[in-house]
């Protein structure tokens, strides 16, 4: 298993999103490996995070297009957790599930390919270098080339169960932020208006909007406001995070939102809203069941599917009405912890199933 020593490599090099250096050290060895494939390279130049980079194959007609989708950074800082670690069963380390792993899952399909058949058409590789902070650079080049494909393969981290991952929650964050009127608390209390008093009411209203029934949630994260007890509140700020598993639910919320900012509960507080829809809902669709049928023909199993409240950027790609899986990735756990790590067996079923679903693209007219 050659492909647990590339692993390793990239493993131990730390990508944290915000270090550049590391994530362009680890693109630059992914772009090595995957030029030995012949893809071309476009690389994306970014300032203060890592180049976002598009490897290309040759463009044949009458045979689907296809996006290979990853992330090359990781969310541990430096000297923190960078140690490739393996026992009988499981290897650890930054990156093993989320989504290093996944990325050699991609890589060694990819040579299995090239290997049988000595050329690779309409297969095209995105890696990016922003996921873990949410792609709020990444994203545009994602949109701008989703249209040019059929269908999507995202190499996040599998289920338990090996489930792939046919839906997931689209995520906003935003801010209210309220002018009040300072006065002191002692002598001029009535002259005051209380941007506090204000955010509890805004709260309280946000949090009426959740339906778990419906998996909508609102979450009040984080609230600001004030100078100090003998003062009323000349302002204060309400952070919130929605989730959301459908389209209306998404119009829902944002319509309401805007109402709770531009009412004010305490007389004379002004409130604005700023924020944004950070990555859309993807959502379960009959594409993506017919595109299983086919998965589950060729490899002769069943997959159970799953919905997840974590976002990727699946939900990105998806947006854009291309056909989309994701989850192809090993299993693992422990993700965002120092405890990641990735089942070594389920590295040989995603290859192998990868492989298929890849070869059978190949041949199809």
């Amino acid at each position: 298993m050659k492909y647990l020593k590339d692993l390793e490599k990239i493993i131990n090099i730390n990508s944290y999103t915000k270090n550049k250096q590391g994530v362009d050290k680890v693109s630059s060895i992914m772009s090595e490996w995957l030029e030995e494939l012949n893809f071309q390279t476009k690389t994306f130049e970014c300032e203060e995070i890592g180049n976002h980079l598009l490897y290309t194959s040759t463009i044949k007609n009458n045979i689907p297009r296809i996006l290979l989708l990853g992330h090359n950074d990781t969310v541990f800082p430096p000297n923190t957790f960078e140690k490739f670690s393996q026992d009988k069963d499981y290897i650890y380390g930054p990156g093993v599930c989320d989504m290093k792993g996944g990325n050699i899952v991609a890589l060694e399909a990819l040579r299995n390919v090239y290997k049988k058949n000595k050329k690779i058409y309409n297969i095209d590789f995105l890696l990016v270098s922003d996921e873990e902070t949410g792609s709020d650079n990444s994203k545009h080049l994602s949109l701008s080339i989703a249209k040019n494909y059929d269908y999507c393969f995202v190499f996040e981290a599998a289920g338990k169960k090996l489930e792939l991952v046919v839906g997931r929650k689209g995520v906003g964050t935003f801010t209210i932020n309220i002018k009040g009127q300072a006065s002191h608390a002692g002598t001029s209390y009535e002259k005051g208006i209380d941007a506090n008093l204000e955010a509890s009411y805004k709260l309280q209203e946000l949090v009426k909007l959740t339906n778990l029934k419906l998996g909508t949630t609102v979450n009040v994260g984080k609230i600001q406001g004030g100078i100090g007890a003998n003062t009323i509140s000349p302002q204060a700020s309400i952070l919130f995070e929605i989730r959301y598993t459908n389209k209306d639910e998404k119009e829902r919320l944002l319509n309401y939102i805007n109402i709770i900012t531009n009412t004010s509960y305490v007389k004379g507080t002004l409130s604005s809203l700023s924020g944004l829809i950070q990555r859309d809902v993807m959502q379960h669709n009959k594409n993506q069941d017919i595109l299983l049928k086919k998965i589950e023909n060729l490899s002769d199993e069943n997959f159970l599917t799953e919905h997840r409240g974590g976002v990727s950027d699946a939900n990105i790609i998806s947006s854009q009405g291309v056909t989309t899986l994701d989850g192809f990735g090993p299993f693992g756990d422990g993700d965002h912890t120092i405890k990641e790590r990735a089942l070594k067996s389920s590295f040989e079923q995603r290859i192998k199933l990868m492989t298929k679903i890849l070869n059978f693209f190949q041949e199809t007219n």
